[in-house]
């Protein structure tokens, strides 16, 4: 390293303070290959455009300009000197570089590089797993489910009844200004669901085709303009139409149009609690991956650079915002949910700190357990998500062809693998057997009518879960 003089410091959070001292001889010659770049820029009276003397090119910028230019060329280079010629630090992202004096030049370089992370026995990692209970109410409810996606409506003349479907004119004003008007509204009244007004649908009932309903209700929170906040708006419901909704009946010739087709009621109950029963071990072996990963992060040490937990929050930040690009449709999105995006990301922040200790934890435990995927496996992963795409199968196999889509692939299944290693320390008592193959409840798949149906209740259920 000619002319530098480097001493480096470890701070907390995975970073390195590198301290380094430039000769002034560096410094001078940086100055003077700055005045010549500066020179072409000169207009200086009685010279052509890079031929007038250096010393006027100085007067001309000044020296402070000449040495703005100088360490904007010479900071990074003596940096990379200094970083290159000690093989012990390993940057993952850019420094932090900050120009502490410039007699001598003595430049410091936040350094971030590689997290820490100490698991310690994580073989002795136990969590027990939950059995799976199908609770018979939500075999009933699918069911319920079903028979309404065969149901018929028909009109009826007495006033309307909860599970009725109405056509409705709507008007609604808030001091005489108007909030809502809709010609033409078919609404059903299902009771205990979240409207948008409480107590809308409740007003409705009783009421008959050709009445005319008035009412007033508070205006929601959810209503974001300022003019309508905390006030009451004054209902008008007109009652167009009234409709019955009637089901089928529950018996062996409607199971038989059910899906695939059911001979009798009995199999069409089983096939459900069959698909109930698997949709909640998916969600029960996610909420036990869930327990296992939590119990490593308390006990594990991690330490890890502010960076990465920035790009991790500029991901979530991303995704929630659905890869809308910054400028006005990323204004228009901050002002739909009410939240400046200093807001958002100081909400994404924790997730974001627990995504990214999971994520290092379960990279340490792979390396410890020597977990690795083959290309072939990669191979057959591309195979089985493309036999799913149907007519995308072919601009799905390019994508995931290619570097980056081998990269996530690859990624994804070493962390599939090493949840199933984690399963088997942790089940390793003979409590219990390991749980379903990793990651089932996130396979996108094409599901018949009767499995989403039996699916439902149990999405409900479930708790929104990380990739």
């Amino acid at each position: 390293m000619q002319g530098l003089k480097v001493s480096t410091e470890k701070i907390p959070e995975s970073q390195i303070v590198m301290t380094i001292e430039v000769d002034p001889e560096r410094l001078d010659d940086a100055r003077e290959k700055a005045v010549r770049r500066l020179a072409p820029r000169a207009k200086v009276s009685g010279f052509r455009p890079g031929k007038a003397p250096a010393a006027m090119v100085r007067r001309y910028f000044g020296e402070e300009r000449i040495l703005d230019e100088a360490l904007d060329v010479l900071v990074p280079v003596v940096y990379r000197e200094a970083v290159q010629a000690d093989e012990s630090i390993d940057p993952i992202a850019r420094p932090r570089l900050v120009v502490e004096t410039t007699d001598p030049l003595v430049v410091k370089a936040t350094i971030p590089v590689r997290p820490t992370v100490d698991v310690g026995d994580y073989t002795s990692v136990r969590v027990k797993p939950e059995q799976v209970d199908v609770d018979e109410e939500r075999v009933e409810q699918t069911l319920q489910i079903l028979r309404k996606r065969s149901s018929t409506l028909e009109p009826v003349e007495r006033p309307l009844a909860w599970n009725d479907v109405a056509r409705i004119n709507i008007q609604a004003t808030v001091a005489g200004e108007t909030l809502v008007k809709q010609q033409d509204a078919e609404i059903q009244l299902i009771e205990d669901r979240d409207v948008l007004f409480p107590g809308f649908e409740e007003q409705l009932i009783g009421h008959a085709k050709g009445e005319n309903v008035e009412f007033t209700l508070p205006v929601p929170e959810a209503i974001k303009e300022e003019k309508f906040a905390g006030k009451e708006a004054d209902f008008i419901v007109a009652i167009e139409e009234t409709k019955e909704e009637i089901l089928p009946d529950l018996n062996d010739d409607f199971t038989k149009q059910v899906g695939e087709g059911f001979e009798t009621v009995d199999a069409l109950r089983q096939r459900i609690r069959e698909d109930v029963a698997k949709a909640e071990q998916e969600r029960l072996n996610d909420r036990y991956h869930d327990e296992i990963l939590g119990e490593l992060v308390d006990r594990a040490t991690i330490e890890f650079p502010p960076v990465m937990l920035d790009a991790e929050v500029d991901r979530l930040f991303h995704d929630q915002a659905g890869h809308i690009e910054r400028g006005e449709q990323l204004e228009q999105y901050l002002a739909t949910i009410g939240k400046t995006e200093e807001e958002v990301r100081a909400e994404l922040r924790p997730v974001a700190d627990i995504r990214l200790r999971r994520s290092l934890v379960l990279s340490e435990v792979a390396e410890a357990e020597h977990i690795e995927v083959t290309p072939e496996e990669v191979d057959a992963e591309i195979d089985r998500l493309v036999s799913s795409a149907g007519p995308q199968g072919a601009q799905l196999r390019q994508f995931m062809s290619s570097d980056d889509g081998r990269s996530t692939l690859r990624r994804n299944l070493a962390t599939k693998k090493t949840l199933v290693r984690l399963v088997e320390i942790a089940t390793q008592d003979g409590t219990a057997e390991p749980t379903a193959e990793v990651g089932a409840s996130k396979k996108k798949t094409r599901r018949r009518a009767l499995a989403k149906a039996a699916e439902q209740p149990a999405a409900e259920a479930s708790p929104t879960e990380e990739d």
